[in-house]
């Protein structure tokens, strides 16, 4: 049975350091086994200036099980499926600890696209590009990450003003662009899903 009290003070302890770490997590409903994680892509490495989300499914045993992360945010890395976004990382399968918390578990992920593991790849056709191309690697690692990570140059307020306009009311349509990233189409979509 998860330890929703654990999970609770998890997420109060993010949001406590967001402004140094960047990092959040909040939760996908009513629901805390479902939770959206968010990353700041690494200075310095080609997915700076993107912001990540990581889907995030707490399995029934945990904090004594890993929780399920995978990339929600399109991400060209050794590491993550480009395809279906799972990650590949030790600490999310065998070398999980019930001392490590979902923060860290994120900083982890953080850290690895600051360092991929060619060797050990989720997505084989990134690697084989790492390897034997790092250039274009890191110009499509730069250019998903433009493409998929980062808010569109419409401002906030544009963006809600537009999805106002549309008939949908204004405190629902800051709440969905909040949850989505700031991404619009996303936005619209899960507005008109209700």
């Amino acid at each position: 049975m998860i330890d929703f009290s654990r999970v609770q003070k998890e997420l109060q302890e993010c949001s406590r350091d967001i402004e140094a770490s960047g990092i959040k997590v909040t939760p996908k409903s009513d629901n805390l086994a479902r939770l959206i994680g968010t990353i700041p892509g690494p200075i310095g490495t080609p997915y700076e200036g993107g912001t990540f989300q990581i889907d995030i499914s707490l399995p029934d045993g945990y904090p004594f099980e890993p929780p399920k992360m995978q990339f929600a945010t399109k991400v060209w890395h050794p590491n993550i499926s480009s395809q279906s976004g799972a990650i590949c990382l030790d600490i999310l399968k065998d070398q999980w600890s019930p001392a490590l918390t979902l923060k860290t578990a994120l900083l982890s992920v953080q850290a690895l696209l600051s360092a991929p593991q060619p060797d050990d790849p989720q997505d084989a056709v990134v690697a084989q590009q790492y390897l034997k191309d790092y250039q274009t690697f890191v110009g499509t690692a730069r250019y998903w990450t433009e493409s998929f990570a980062k808010a569109s140059s419409l401002g906030v307020e544009e963006k809600v003003q537009k999805l106002v306009e549309m008939g949908f009311p204004e405190a629902q349509v800051r709440s969905t662009l909040e949850a989505v990233g700031g991404d619009e189409n996303l936005a619209l979509e899960k507005l008109c899903s209700g």
